[in-house]
């Protein structure tokens, strides 16, 4: 672990000889989402094979970069594109620009993705607030030996999703006029979508929508003491009874539609951050 701490270190100086901001707010845009990083103004855009240690991103629609600059009058680092547990890295691969956005004095995160809505009163193109999530994944971002300096041994995930932001986006959304849910998101590894059986029973365990991303952050976010927020488009319908097949193409067209609503919600809760 104190190996990570150097690598954490090394990535955070390779990016700030590129840009001397100190951001405020960490974004991690999923599928289909990356269009908000085009309104970050005076940008720094640093591709990810040019940062000590960061892996690269393999999944379709997303960049590859980070993007350093200002978002509704508050400094932010934007990740255009995410890593995946399918893609066969680990869990602290994953989560390692989570390490590095806190270093570098980010306070909030925020991550969207995108997701199979599996509660009957969803609709695509949805968006989902996420209040609580589940973790199906197998794995841990934080198993293995604890250094102090990045967080605790036993962090507490009572309140993984911070409740202030999750009032604040439901105030902004009703503002807004954008409808929005709110519920439990289960990550589950990928990269095959579920069986009807499957479906079930995330159902039953109380998950509302389903995806392969946005946990494992969200560990390492409360594990490093950063406040989170998650926000999930809902780009398929995954009703056991009437499911039929989904292609990709369809997947990231329904989170490109609904983008206009999540860039408008994510700018004004960057702006009314307190």
């Amino acid at each position: 672990m104190s190996d990570l701490y150097h690598r954490i270190e090394e990535a955070r100086a390779a990016i700030q000889k590129r840009w001397d901001g100190k951001p405020r707010v960490g974004i991690i845009l999923g599928t289909g989402l990356g269009k908000l990083a085009e309104e970050i103004e005076d940008p720094v855009r640093i591709a990810y094979a040019e940062i000590p240690h960061f892996p690269v991103s393999t999944a379709p629609s997303h960049a590859g970069r980070l993007v350093c600059g200002r978002l509704a009058g508050k400094s932010v680092l934007a990740m255009e594109g995410r890593f995946h547990f399918y893609e066969g890295y680990t869990l602290q691969q994953i989560t390692f620009p989570v390490r590095v956005m806190k270093a570098l004095g980010c306070e909030v995160q925020i991550v969207s993705n995108a997701c199979g809505g599996m509660n009957p009163h969803y609709a695509k193109g949805d968006i989902m607030i996420i209040e609580d999530h589940i973790n199906l994944l197998g794995d841990n971002p934080l198993i293995g030996p604890n250094d102090d300096r990045l967080g605790p041994r036993f962090p507490d995930m009572c309140h993984c999703y911070d409740r202030a932001l999750i009032d604040l986006t439901q105030r902004i959304a009703l503002d807004e006029k954008i409808p929005c849910h709110k519920g439990v998101f289960v990550a589950v590894s990928g990269p095959n979508l579920e069986t009807r059986a499957e479906y079930r029973f995330l159902r039953q365990i109380g998950a509302d929508v389903v995806g392969m991303s946005t946990v494992p952050e969200v560990i390492v976010g409360v594990h490093a003491g950063l406040r989170n927020l998650g926000l999930s488009v809902v780009t398929d319908i995954c009703l056991p009874d009437a499911l039929e097949p989904v292609r990709l193409e369809e997947i990231i067209a329904v989170a490109n539609a609904a983008e206009g609503k999540l860039r408008r919600l994510v700018k004004r809760v960057v702006a009314e951050l307190p």
